[in-house]
């Protein structure tokens, strides 16, 4: 089955507290997508002195439901639906819904 979100895509925030932000898929974890820099949270890290690991308060990424996510569209500036069409040489590609522009190149 193929994906409509895929690992190094541009997307943008449609829901939550980064609400239109925008960041690039870093990875997929079954239905929740890591998108970097966005859904940050504040991690406090216990000094470890075996490891040289200093201790703090230190920003990390937390993983998005993909239901909260669309993929961006750069020709309308916007969050956009994605499709699938079979191209004449027999290729599966993802398409916008409003412009059917083709999202892979």
């Amino acid at each position: 089955m193929a994906q409509r979100i895929r690992k190094g895509d541009e997307v943008i925030l449609i829901a939550g507290k980064d609400k239109g932000r925008r960041g690039e898929v870093m990875s997929l974890q079954g239905d929740r997508v890591l998108v970097e820099n966005l859904n940050l949270v504040r991690k406090h890290v216990k000094p470890n002195p075996n490891t040289g690991e200093d201790g703090g308060i230190y920003p990390k990424e937390m993983p998005i439901h993909i239901s909260n996510i669309a993929l961006y569209n750069p020709v309308t500036e916007k969050a956009d639906r994605v499709g699938f069409r079979i191209l004449e040489d027999g290729r599966k590609v993802r398409v916008f819904k409003s412009n059917n522009e083709v999202v892979d190149a």
